[in-house]
């Protein structure tokens, strides 16, 4: 799993590329929790993740959970037909906000 960092606008964007399970979902969640620490809005753009398991999921809710705690802001943005599936599947479409580009998840937080 690679992260490659950028900004959209005034957030913060964890660009991942790979998969996100099990042996990658640790270094993942270090990474969002650091970037969301300051209390700013991360999003979290899937374009180029095409797994995710359950510890990836589990990584997406703590970093949006962490953001509502310290103010900010937290999106998912263009996660590939397979990771939204999951997504939806498990019920994350109805608890993260899901956007279909980097730039509308950014645009989403004012």
């Amino acid at each position: 799993m690679d992260i490659i960092e950028s900004t959209a606008g005034t957030a913060k964007v964890a660009g991942l590329r790979g998969r996100l399970d099990t042996a990658t979902a640790p270094a993942a969640e270090t990474r969002l929790l650091e970037m969301l620490a300051d209390g700013g809005s991360v999003v979290v753009d899937l374009a180029e993740v095409h797994y995710v398991s359950s510890a990836g999921l589990r990584v997406l809710l703590k970093a949006a959970k962490m953001a509502r705690v310290a103010g900010g802001g937290f999106a998912v943005a263009a996660p590939q037909p397979s990771v939204r599936e999951v997504l939806e599947i498990s019920g994350f479409d109805k608890i993260l906000e899901i956007h279909a580009t980097r730039d509308a998840a950014a645009a989403s937080f004012g």
